[in-house]
């Protein structure tokens, strides 16, 4: 009887001492703004990307300066409209977009900071565009069945009113630390240069180290891909974070093993029913090769759906590492109730990962010259 309780308090022992809650510790911490929220929109391109620049502003000038995500997204939606018109419907018209969508929208209208253009009306302290993608799309379907049976140029201006109605007017001036600032001036000033960064990508149906159009929904600009190898990719997130910048990330967070609230990123080896009972213990993760990478692409497990800032690294207890990524669904609620972070580890980021953004300059100077650049 003795070795039998004996033998099962051994048993209880080892799997207490296997079972381990998730326990990090930040190796890498670049500076990045605070978490915030994208409310009810599908903006996270733009609160991400935003978030990217932020930290590169903080990068080039030591400031650190709130960006206007939504004006961003105000400049985007006139292109979103123009490649749904001209293809007559016959594509994707939705809140959705990629990080290099906010890099054209600077290239072409500057920056503003937040102050200067929230995108919300007197009294509303929360995004939600639910409504006015609703009304912008049943407005295009209208102009492109075309009952005038000449399509007009109106859609242009009526799309503009219908975001200054939504969103506001974009300013044409305003004020900045006592100096007064255009768009374009005040992009000048925090020393963003959309032509110094490039995305990074992986698959294996395109050639590695050329350029290539990505066929995912969300690219409804047809942004360039420049396409290396699986460990080229973690190879440049790792070098660039190591050597002071800070990367965007677009990924698949659709996975039962990514949980915002437990605020860790993983793909065990075995499967799991809940979030809950991945994140109860540190477990063997699968290993990830760019075949396996290709297929769950290619079987649409794997989609484009959420963007995050990666701003730095950490490890468990156990040495694993980990991409430690800013979320943009707050911090510190019931869905979230925690800093607002998520550690993703190599295994999930090389699984899930559908491109990455830097500064060209934080690339290895080995892959620069294999991509000419």
């Amino acid at each position: 009887m003795k070795k039998i309780l004996l033998f099962a308090l051994l048993c209880c022992f080892s799997i207490v001492a296997f079972a381990q809650d998730y326990q990090f510790k930040t190796t890498v911490d670049l500076e990045a703004t605070p978490v915030i929220s994208q409310g009810r929109t599908g903006t996270c391109w733009s609160f991400s990307a935003s978030s990217f620049l932020e930290s590169e502003i903080i990068r080039l000038t030591g400031k650190q300066i709130d960006i206007s995500e939504m004006y961003n997204v105000r400049n985007t939606y006139p292109k979103k409209a123009w490649n749904y018109v001209m293809r007559q419907g016959k594509a994707q018209f939705s809140e959705g977009a990629l990080a290099h969508d906010v890099m054209n929208a600077v290239k072409s209208h500057g920056l503003v900071t937040s102050e200067a253009y929230s995108g919300l009306k007197a009294l509303e302290t929360n995004h939600n565009h639910a409504e006015m993608e609703a009304v912008l799309k049943a407005m295009l379907d209208v102009y492109i069945k075309n009952p005038g049976k000449k399509l007009s140029t109106n859609w242009k201006p009526a799309v503009e009113s219908v975001l200054d109605v939504y969103l506001g007017e974009s300013p044409k001036w305003f004020n900045f630390e006592g100096r007064r600032y255009t768009p374009k001036s005040f992009q000048e000033m925090t020393k963003i240069n959309p032509d110094d960064y490039v995305t990074i990508t992986s698959f294996t149906h395109q050639p590695y180290y050329e350029q290539f159009i990505l066929n995912i929904p969300d690219n409804f600009s047809n942004g360039s891909f420049y396409n290396v190898t699986l460990d080229e990719l973690v190879a440049v997130t790792r070098n660039a974070l190591n050597t002071g910048y800070t990367v965007e990330l677009d990924c698949d967070v659709s996975e039962t093993t990514f949980s915002a609230k437990y605020a860790v990123a993983s793909i065990p080896e075995e499967a799991v029913k809940d979030k809950k009972e991945f994140t109860a213990e540190i477990r063997k993760e699968k290993t990830i090769t760019a075949e396996f990478r290709q297929e769950e692409f290619e079987n649409f497990t794997t989609t484009d759906d959420h963007l995050m800032h990666i701003t730095g690294m950490a490890t468990d207890q156990n040495g694993n590492e980990y991409f430690r990524a800013k979320n943009s669904w707050g911090s510190n609620s019931e869905r979230v109730p925690n800093d607002g972070h998520v550690h993703m580890s190599e295994a999930f980021f090389k699984l899930k990962t559908i491109s990455v953004m830097v500064h060209k300059d934080a690339l290895p100077k080995a892959l620069r010259v294999k991509l000419g650049l």
